[in-house]
């Protein structure tokens, strides 16, 4: 097992926290290959990494179930060839952030079924991040939301700081249904220990995940890009007032988006009905200043592009590209 390279997994639903976490771990000073899976055309999370100097690898625009296993196998291939060929090693572990509409079986039964790289991989641990103002009701919701929180083998609980009275004790109880026997934190970005997160023990026996093919999952997404974006206020209430518009079916807004009146970007994120504030990401030398959003909905992609293209009308066309 010491021989092996410690694999973990995070896990979650959309606007979890999941990135957060994954930020908080590359910053630990342990040497950290990241595989990130994201649903959708236009992948955005990589940008959204404080620490780029890694090695990285985006498996995105894929189904959620299917496709994840064909290019997981081979992207685990490749980093251990990278890393057994040179003495000093490039990176000690693997850190893989699942998709947030996606149950994190295929990830589980690629590192566990397959053998050429069940010898060269252990799992140290699956953990699942849940936002409690939405947990309720996506668990409620979602089957994938439920995956997730079962196969995990740590629990953080995000976002208690917008949480309204009773949704934290609401979560409680439906954990104590739904994962008796699984840890759990309430997440302190500030003063939060890693080492004592990923300390949690890992189940040593494991339910093998089932190889049927998962349902229809309802998903969609829908990618934008403007060249001349407006200023954040401009940007923020049309926003909002999509999110209005979308609250049944938008389930995330994520993005990277170039302001004119500043250098650095922004990291733009929504969920649950809730627009986050915007943070500013480094200055990178590879930016090509693209703003890019990504919209997630569990409808027709058609009403949310209406919409959305509804309330961009007085933005310049040309600036204006949808996918």
């Amino acid at each position: 097992m010491q021989d092996k390279i410690p694999v973990i997994v995070i896990t979650g639903f959309l606007g979890s926290g999941k990135t957060t976490l994954l930020n908080r771990l590359l910053a630990d000073g342990v040497k950290t290959a990241v595989v990130i899976n994201e649903f959708g055309a236009t992948p955005i999370d990589q940008d959204l990494l404080q620490h780029q100097d890694i090695p990285l690898t985006v498996l995105s625009g894929g189904c959620l179930c299917c496709q994840i296993k064909g290019a997981l196998a081979p992207t685990l291939k490749n980093l251990w060839m990278a890393w057994n060929k040179t003495e000093t090693k490039p990176f000690e572990r693997i850190i893989i952030e699942t998709s947030g509409v996606a149950s994190p079986e295929p990830i589980l039964d690629t590192l566990l079924r397959e053998p050429w790289l069940s010898k060269r991989y252990r799992l140290q641990n699956v953990i699942a991040t849940l936002a409690i103002p939405n947990a309720l009701d996506q668990l409620h919701k979602f089957v994938e939301a439920r995956a997730q929180l079962v196969w995990a083998d740590m629990l953080l609980l995000t976002h208690a700081d917008l949480a309204e009275a009773g949704q934290t004790e609401g979560v409680y109880r439906q954990l104590q249904l739904l994962a008796p026997a699984t840890p759990f934190q309430l997440a302190n970005w500030q003063i939060m220990n890693t080492a004592d997160m990923l300390g949690a023990v890992a189940q040593i026996f494991r339910r093998v995940p089932t190889t049927q093919s998962s349902v229809e999952h309802g998903f969609r997404s829908l990618s934008l890009y403007l060249d001349h974006p407006p200023t954040w206020p401009k940007l923020q209430a049309i926003l909002q007032d999509l999110m209005h518009r979308c609250a049944d079916e938008l389930v995330r807004i994520k993005g990277v988006v170039y302001l004119p009146d500043q250098d650095q970007p922004l990291a733009i994120h929504a969920a649950g009905g809730y627009l986050y504030p915007p943070s500013c990401l480094p200055i990178r030398v590879a930016d090509d200043r693209r703003s890019r959003l990504v919209f997630i909905t569990h409808a027709d992609i058609e009403v949310l592009s209406e919409a959305l293209l509804a309330a961009l009308d007085d933005a310049e066309p040309k600036a204006i590209r949808l996918h």
